[in-house]
């Protein structure tokens, strides 16, 4: 699924290219992509004609203001999908699930090979959380203000569960997947399976920095493609190579040479380097 830096180098990209298009139609291909409206034409009705704004990230989700007093645009792309912006006559990709065209034969495609992405118009008047209702339940951005050692402490305070599953909570920190955990996990020392309760206040400090860490190093990398992610005019994303330990079991550890492990926690892989990354 693609996390903050993916979603991040998404929304550059759009900004780059989109900003102040006009959108002179448009055509859904899957009408369960839609979140609100349900009905495909009164989607396309309400943003023709519009003029995409600048394109804002939250946590994973992605929103743009419309111009001309349309409204908003939503968009998560979950766990296989592509906001690509190609010209009119490039092949059409079987997993496409809309279209929105655009000024010089240009357009926005949808791709989403699992049909899990989400799609959402939100009317003018309205803020995006009453009707994207997800944005409700996201806790502060790793880069901003709130996301203080004060606060990560406050969350971790006496919580039961293990560290890798506390930062994967959106409502807890918005962004973080299942790569970057591992990744910020390893960077502080933190093994996976740590409790919340069991972290020191060096520990919090450290994992707080291995954070903001690895989330600036994957989105200058343009994130990470270890599948389907890909960048707004279809390039791959570089973190993978670099990373400490997600996807490298039972490689070397970039700094002493121990084998990464892989365990299953919640349902999710989690790597970690057994020496570099002690238990408590």
């Amino acid at each position: 699924m693609p996390e903050l830096p993916e979603v991040e180098t998404v929304c550059r990209g759009l900004n780059q290219l989109t900003l102040g298009q006009n959108i002179r139609g448009g055509e859904v291909l899957l009408d369960r992509t839609l979140a609100y409206p349900v009905s495909s034409q009164e989607f396309l009705d309400q943003i023709k004609d519009a003029t995409f704004g600048k394109w804002q990230r939250r946590g994973k989700y992605l929103l743009v203001p419309l111009q001309k007093n349309k409204g908003y645009l939503g968009v998560h792309l979950r766990m296989t999908g592509q906001l690509l912006w190609v010209k009119e006559n490039e092949p059409l990709s079987r997993h496409t699930r809309f279209r929105l065209f655009c000024d010089q034969s240009q357009e926005l495609r949808f791709v989403d090979i699992r049909t899990f992405g989400k799609v959402w118009w939100v009317p003018p008047n309205h803020a995006p959380e009453t009707i994207i209702t997800g944005l409700q339940k996201l806790g502060p951005e790793p880069f901003s203000k709130e996301f203080s050692l004060e606060y990560l402490s406050d969350k971790l305070k006496g919580r039961k569960r293990n560290i890798k599953t506390i930062l994967l909570d959106q409502a807890i920190v918005a962004g973080i997947g299942n790569i970057y955990a591992d990744e910020a996990l390893f960077k502080s020392g933190i093994q996976p399976t740590t409790l919340g309760k069991q972290l020191n206040p060096k520990q919090v400090e450290r994992l707080r920095e291995g954070i903001i860490e690895v989330l600036t190093t994957a989105i200058k990398a343009g994130g990470t493609t270890f599948s389907d992610f890909r960048g707004v005019t279809g390039i791959n994303g570089n973190y993978g190579g670099v990373a400490w330990v997600y996807g490298r079991y039972n490689q070397p550890c970039r700094v002493c040479g121990t084998p990464i492990q892989r365990i299953k926690l919640g349902g999710r892989s989690s790597h970690f380097c057994p020496r570099c990354q002690k238990e408590i």
